[in-house]
């Protein structure tokens, strides 16, 4: 149902293109509807793949570790056969991002649909992460304050994250851990916000490399010239 919702809340932007002009004439309009798709596909794969259980868990693409400043700790704690609490709080990190990431769809939406004409052209012709670019640069703000408070509340039952904010909140006092790595829920954001846009970039990559295995003619003749 979510799915088809989205679907329907975007499909109004992907109609009306002239699919069948030459792709030297590629007008600004019809790039513009190109990467309305693309940029819909990515966002599909990714709540799709991310937003159910063991998404980030299952992957090791996108699962997210223990932060780096509590590696040597974790090691100490496994030799003294403290193992389970660690594995508790990796599972709780990566239950948070899972938690967090359906809550992307509305912003997701609102970036397709702010596609500019103009910023067509310049988007099919960057790199090979220029619509995954345009993605991070006008959600990943927003998006950080959607995330944080539902990371909050799924992390906050776990006695190892309390400690580590103890912790690595005087190191970030001292400059000794970055101020986004200061606690667990803001580190969980960060790495949250990575794997959504680590998979929306290689739905990009996908398309740019192969369009005419998308099935889609609009998509062929954007980025198939």
């Amino acid at each position: 149902m979510q799915r088809r919702s989205f679907n329907h809340a975007l499909g109004a932007t992907l109609a009306g293109s002239a699919l069948w002009s030459p792709a030297w004439a590629l007008s600004e309009g019809d790039a513009a509807q190109g990467i309305r798709q693309a940029l819909q596909r990515g966002a599909e794969a990714a709540l799709a793949l991310l937003g159910r259980k063991d998404g980030f868990l299952g992957n090791p693409n996108v699962k997210i570790p223990l932060p780096d400043h509590l590696e040597d700790a974790a090691k100490l704690l496994r030799s003294l056969g403290q193992g389970r609490r660690i594995d508790e709080l990796v599972t709780a990190m990566n239950r948070a991002a899972e938690a967090a990431v359906p809550e992307a769809r509305s912003l997701l939406v609102a970036a397709v649909r702010g596609i500019s004409v103009q910023d067509g052209l310049r988007l099919v012709r960057g790199g090979d992460s220029a619509v995954t670019d345009f993605f991070v640069d006008k959600t990943r703000a927003p998006l950080g304050e959607k995330f944080l408070p539902i990371i909050s509340t799924a992390t906050e039952r776990v006695a190892l994250a309390k400690k580590y904010n103890g912790v690595a909140g005087k190191a970030a006092g001292l400059g000794l851990v970055k101020p986004e790595d200061a606690t667990i829920e803001k580190y969980v954001t960060r790495k949250s916000l990575d794997g959504l846009y680590y998979v929306i970039g290689e739905e990009e990559r996908k398309i740019r490399r192969d369009p005419v295995a998308t099935g889609s003619a609009l998509l062929r003749r954007v980025f198939g010239g």
